[in-house]
């Protein structure tokens, strides 16, 4: 049996870094989006090897932080 996974437009920026790029994507869960996000834009900061992302879910309005580290693509949630 075939199984579609359901996907939702999410809106991405770096939580801490202004007038940094905002990406809105289809994925299937806020994580996936902002490991996305993280995978194309990862460089956008120097200062060190972590990215705090905010994820908004556009069909939900749900809002979510995730702290991906981008040496090793660990990532978990963040304040």
């Amino acid at each position: 049996m075939l199984t579609t996974t359901e996907r939702h437009r999410y809106r991405v920026r770096p939580r801490d870094l202004e007038g940094s790029a905002v990406r809105v994507l289809e994925e299937s869960s806020s994580e996936a989006a902002a490991v996305a996000y993280a995978e194309d834009f990862g460089y956008v900061t120097n200062q060190s090897h972590e990215l705090k992302l905010l994820v908004l879910d556009l069909d939900t309005g749900h809002e979510h932080c995730f702290l991906i580290d981008l040496d090793t693509g660990e990532t978990e949630p963040c304040n």
